[in-house]
């Protein structure tokens, strides 16, 4: 394998967000747009087809090869919100309990609609994920 798949593309984020169908997915997805950017300080870039990344950080494949990925973001999908923390959830268990309906995988965090969680918890979680991978790689 050459590398990942998924690359950072020109894409516009807020684009992406209007040709949204489902209403309350768009208004959910302009939402964390507006919280995200705040939290990370960064601009959002779009990856692949459907990933809105916030900076970037580097590390190496198993294989040896050098990759970069997004250090938070989120996704829009047909049955939720996948909001990416990629230092997975084991730090952040206290939030977690506070935060309200969701379910994970990884390091994805599935939320069927904003209105599931609290809000402030919600962007406790994202601020503490950030510092986490801004203290443990390389992060433009």
């Amino acid at each position: 394998m050459s590398g990942l798949k998924t690359r950072p593309t020109r894409k516009s984020a807020e684009k992406l967000i209007r040709e949204l169908e489902h209403p309350v997915r768009s208004r959910d997805a302009a939402i964390l747009l507006a919280l995200f950017s705040e939290i990370t300080g960064c601009k959002p870039v779009v990856w692949g087809d459907s990933i809105i990344g916030f900076g970037r950080y580097h590390y190496r494949q198993r294989s040896g090869l050098a990759a970069s990925w997004p250090i938070t973001g989120f996704s829009v999908r047909k049955h939720n919100l996948t909001i990416y923390i990629m230092p997975g959830f084991d730090p952040f268990t206290e939030l977690l309990d506070r935060l309200g309906k969701y379910k994970t995988a990884r390091s994805c965090l599935y939320i069927n609609k904003l209105a599931d969680v609290d809000i402030g918890v919600f962007e406790q979680l994202i601020g503490a994920s950030v510092e986490l991978m801004q203290q443990r790689y390389r992060c433009d």
